[in-house]
């Protein structure tokens, strides 16, 4: 009995070595994340063609706090959130101007897993490193010098952006002159307490969208003790139509000028749908390979695994692996384990693709 025991023992212990094995083989190789870190602007085709004419300034606001509350976590705004819709301001003819609360050098969150080359690209700009470390305050600028406003996420706006009097002002100004409100995963805490001069308040009847409960509470159980409020709970105590897409997958809502995203991966497509809301057909761009597999991952909610399947068997798109394979884990975690599965079998698919 015992040998058969330790038979059974060591053919378990050799499965999970080999599945372990396995599941590490999916993740690309070292190079793939240091070859993009030396990106530069001249190195992307976006960003050196022909921009249009320029068409005014857009504002872009980021949290001045870098620790969650008592909490001793550290935070900041997402970089990665900063950087790409900067990216498509520029290539569409707009001026970014970055402020804070607080104005200067403001605490960022990098996130290597996540950046891409237009997030390095961002970092490695001499110019753009100028504006991050001399922020303006926000309680220096004039409303009506910018086209739109754009609040970046960063769990730090959970506690400078609600309570601060100039956003608040700034918000309402911007939207009484018929300019464009936009904001994204956590950054939509600045639309919270805004009151018209009418006495209304901006977010009552309106759809909006943000980093849910569900995503918050997955990733930082402890987030109602740490945070002052869930900002779904929030935006919706305040009157929002809230709307929610399916977790850490693209979402982005309009409603009038309020353009709202509901998570990083929302982040392109609401710069888009900036840009779009100003007047102006957004230039052309070659869609990332996170986007790509953001687009794979909305069909299997959508539609199931074998949809998924048939999404890449047509032409080739460069998919972003990792992403999907995250998904897995994270499905994996909830115990959604067919879900899990079906993620390594798209990963699997994708990397042989690749190779």
């Amino acid at each position: 009995m015992l040998k058969k025991i330790l038979i059974i023992l060591a053919i378990l212990i050799a499965s999970v070595f080999a599945a372990g094995k396995w599941f590490f083989s999916l993740l690309p190789d070292a190079s793939h994340y240091e070859g993009v870190k030396t990106a530069e602007v001249k190195d992307i085709p976006y960003l050196n063609q022909a921009q249009p004419e320029n068409r005014g300034k857009i504002l872009a606001v980021v949290t001045s706090v870098d620790q969650m509350g008592a909490s001793g976590k550290s935070t900041g705004y997402e970089l990665t959130e900063l950087a790409r819709a900067y990216w498509v301001f520029k290539a569409n003819g707009f001026e970014v101007d970055i402020a804070s609360p607080l104005g200067g050098d403001a605490p960022k969150v990098l996130d290597g897993d996540d950046m891409g080359v237009f997030d390095y690209a961002f970092l490695n700009d001499s110019s753009v490193q100028q504006q991050l470390e001399n922020t303006l305050r926000i309680d220096d600028i004039n409303p009506l010098d910018y086209q739109a406003v754009y609040f970046v996420g960063g769990k730090g706006t959970m506690f400078d952006f609600p309570g601060h009097k100039a956003i608040k002002n700034l918000v309402r100004d911007l939207y009484e002159a018929g300019r464009v409100i936009a904001a994204v995963c956590h950054g939509p805490a600045a639309l919270l307490n805004v009151q018209l001069s009418d006495g209304s308040w901006l977010i009552a009847d309106k759809k909006v969208s943000s980093f849910t409960n569900s995503e918050e509470l997955f990733l930082i159980p402890e987030a109602r003790e740490i945070f002052p409020f869930l900002l779904e709970s929030k935006l919706v105590e305040q009157g929002a139509n809230f709307i929610a897409g399916a977790d850490y997958l693209e979402l982005v809502v309009r409603d009038g000028q309020i353009i709202s995203g509901q998570n990083p991966w929302s982040v392109w497509t609401l710069a888009e749908a900036t840009v779009e809301a100003l007047g102006y057909e957004p230039v052309a761009r070659v869609r990332t390979a996170e986007e790509h597999a953001v687009d794979l991952l909305a069909v299997y909610e959508k539609q199931g695994y074998q949809a998924a399947i048939d999404r890449l068997s047509q032409p080739a798109k460069n998919y972003e692996r990792v992403l999907v394979l995250m998904h897995g884990v994270l499905a994996f975690m909830k115990f959604e384990l067919i879900k899990g599965w079906d993620m390594l079998m798209l990963t699997q698919k994708i990397k042989s693709a690749q190779q």
